[in-house]
């Protein structure tokens, strides 16, 4: 295993810490792929209720490794839409994709694609001192990884466009206004409070994949396909075993018991 990502489950939450704190964890080939395998075997691991990405050191993730991608381009061999198909793309399409909860915490600056993978996450909680930095536009690129798709339906397209078109930093504060960041704390307390909260996501019931499924749909369909899509998963919802605990323990005054089926 990599230790270019760092890898455990505890308490039914697998935490997955980015791990080149020297390069504010700037992802090479090495740290994309295994951060993608690791996303791969949490979604596999029946122990895993919800995801934890974070990273170790000062910063989130600083984005692609420049330093690395300029030495590609200086033996000619840089090809940034090749990267993006190869490492990327995949990466954000895991983390949609996977059934179960994606809480990001965000401990440092979240630059480029780092930026683009703490919105790919479902939930973010961030430190006092984070920040985002859409900073594709400061080295002549394009914002990547998915930044086009969640910043404009995240902030709307007007402050998207000028997020994108600026690179400015957009402090922890900013982006919880926004609802981009969805708590802020202090830095000592943000593992802690994570933690906490992945947990609790991880002891939640089966309808959190279906939650999940429905708001994506309903985000981009009309009312009448929305209304007969949740009527589709309700129904899944409405035989799950979750569904039947969750009476019961409405019923009898208790907190549930849930078991993801």
């Amino acid at each position: 295993m990599s230790e270019t990502v760092l890898y455990h489950v505890e308490d039914g939450v697998a935490v997955i810490t980015l791990n080149r704190p020297e390069v504010l964890n700037a992802v090479n080939d090495e740290l994309g792929f295994a951060l993608l395998d690791r996303i791969r075997e949490a979604n596999r691991d029946s122990a895993v209720g919800a995801l934890l990405l974070t990273g170790a050191g000062r910063a989130f993730c600083a984005g692609e490794d420049l330093k690395g991608q300029l030495e590609a381009m200086e033996r000619g061999r840089a090809d940034l839409g090749d990267v993006l198909r190869r490492r990327y793309n995949p990466i954000i399409r895991a983390l949609k994709a996977t059934p179960k909860p994606v809480l990001a915490a965000v401990n440092g600056v979240a630059a480029g694609a780092g930026a683009s993978l703490a919105l790919a996450a479902d939930l973010r909680i961030a430190a006092e001192t984070a920040s985002l930095v859409f900073a594709f536009v400061h080295v002549g690129l394009v914002p990547d990884s998915g930044a086009t798709y969640f910043l404009t339906r995240m902030v709307g397209f007007s402050r998207a466009m000028e997020w994108a078109l600026t690179g400015r930093r957009i402090g922890a504060e900013e982006a919880l206004q926004l609802g981009v960041f969805h708590r802020v704390v202090p830095p000592e307390q943000l593992m802690e409070q994570a933690r906490a909260w992945a947990g609790q996501l991880a002891r939640g019931p089966y309808s959190l994949a279906l939650i999940k499924r429905a708001l994506e749909f309903g985000a981009t369909h009309t009312l009448d396909e929305a209304l007969d899509y949740e009527a589709q998963l309700q129904e899944a919802a409405g035989r799950s075993r979750d569904h039947l605990e969750g009476m019961r323990a409405f019923v009898e005054k208790r907190a549930p018991g849930f078991e993801r089926r």
